[in-house]
């Protein structure tokens, strides 16, 4: 897997804008701010946590994705780390947007199998059903 590596003080703003902006592309996802952070859900569910807007002295920049398949793959990346509150358990991983990062289509990818993990069947068969190149939503 090539790892990229970037400016980490302003790439981590495109990377998590373009993870956003395909997690609402999704069929029915829409973006919450919960605790003051932004999410985006599916049927009430949160399927990515993308945190706040801004770097805090408490907050770096990263996304919590769900990976029941991917979980060791990015569970290997530098930083990454098994979601607090126990949602580690569950197969959630909180990836850090400020070091090294695999190609922005295996985030895409990490971000679509968390959509697939939480979404309605009945979502994931329109996702399912949409040709190859299309995008979905």
């Amino acid at each position: 897997m090539p790892l990229v590596m970037m400016d980490a003080m302003e790439s981590w703003r495109e990377v998590r804008e373009t993870m956003r902006g395909f997690a609402l592309s999704l069929p029915e996802a829409y973006e919450d701010h919960p605790w003051g952070e932004s999410v985006v859900k599916v049927n009430k569910k949160i399927f990515v946590f993308l945190g706040v807007e801004e770097p805090t002295d408490r907050w770096s920049p990263h996304v919590g994705v769900k990976l029941p398949e991917s979980n060791g793959h990015a569970l290997a990346l530098d930083g990454a780390k098994p979601s607090g509150y126990g949602l580690g358990r569950a197969g959630w991983v909180t990836i850090p947007l400020t070091g090294p990062l695999p190609e922005t289509e295996v985030l895409l990818d990490w971000v679509e199998e968390s959509y697939r993990a939480v979404a309605p069947k009945r979502l994931v068969a329109t996702l399912d059903a949409a040709s190859p190149g299309d995008v979905p939503g």
